[in-house]
């Protein structure tokens, strides 16, 4: 999440998009059938085993890391299953399953007669395997011993993590400081190891309560808080002049 997938705070960025429909045009079905295909064939779950050339792991994390490689003005620019369709490109060419000079012939092609039918494939056992998937899902709680650091009404700051790829820490929270709401039950993990970020093995999830005006100081409206899941990796203790001025 880097500055324009979390843009709280920020004014002057123009009209929002008000479009309600999820699918703009039909060719974003197929790309989410891909996306959820990729998805299915990649869980780690006691799913039926299928045969497919499909070899590699890929995950929800993937697929935000490949939008967030993108400059921020192309980020714009683009509709969301457009982004969709660049982060899987990318993936498919980085792992071998096809090069770019291919993919870039297989466009012209298509660009040439947009009539012409698309690749017809189908297998039972793989439908019935990403049907369970979606069904199913892929919880992120883990059996792990875990203690949690904190307890609710703790005051607490968050952390300024480095974030190379991914990270799931919105950026108008990084160094700010807020109360314990929630202590969550259990360990998390998620998707992928975010590196410097921090997120790798399961930890505690806290809620944390955040005073608006202390985000957005005199840009804020009244009575009411803001509330952010956080894994424990982005929760720190407040220091002691953060704590005396807050109390």
């Amino acid at each position: 999440m880097k500055l324009q997938h979390y843009l709280g705070g920020l004014e002057g960025l123009g009209p929002v998009s008000t479009e309600t429909r999820v699918f703009v045009e039909p060719w974003e079905t197929r790309i989410f059938g891909i996306h959820t295909a990729m998805m299915a064939l990649s869980a780690q779950l006691p799913l039926p085993q299928t045969p497919s050339a499909f070899h590699t792991i890929w995950t929800w994390a993937d697929l935000r890391k490949g939008a967030e490689s993108l400059n921020p003005f192309d980020y714009f620019k683009y509709r969301y299953y457009e982004k969709w369709l660049g982060g899987i490109s990318g993936y498919f060419i980085q792992h071998g399953y096809i090069t770019k000079e291919e993919l870039d012939a297989l466009t012209e092609e298509c660009y040439r007669d947009p009539s012409k039918s698309l690749p017809s494939a189908g297998d039972a056992a793989i439908d019935d395997r990403v049907v369970q998937y979606l069904v199913e899902g892929d919880s992120p709680k883990r059996d792990a011993a875990v203690t949690a650091e904190f307890s609710v009404g703790d005051l607490v700051r968050i952390e300024d993590v480095p974030s190379v790829e991914h990270t799931r820490l919105p950026g108008f929270l990084r160094n700010k400081t807020g109360v314990i709401e929630t202590v969550y039950p259990g360990a998390y993990t998620y998707l992928c190891d975010t590196g410097p970020d921090g997120i790798g093995p399961a930890m505690t999830v806290y809620c944390v309560r955040f005073d608006p005006n202390d985000l957005w100081p005199g840009n804020a409206e009244p009575n009411f808080s803001l509330y952010a899941d956080l894994y424990a990796r982005y929760v720190a203790s407040a220091d002691v002049s953060v704590s005396v001025k807050a109390a």
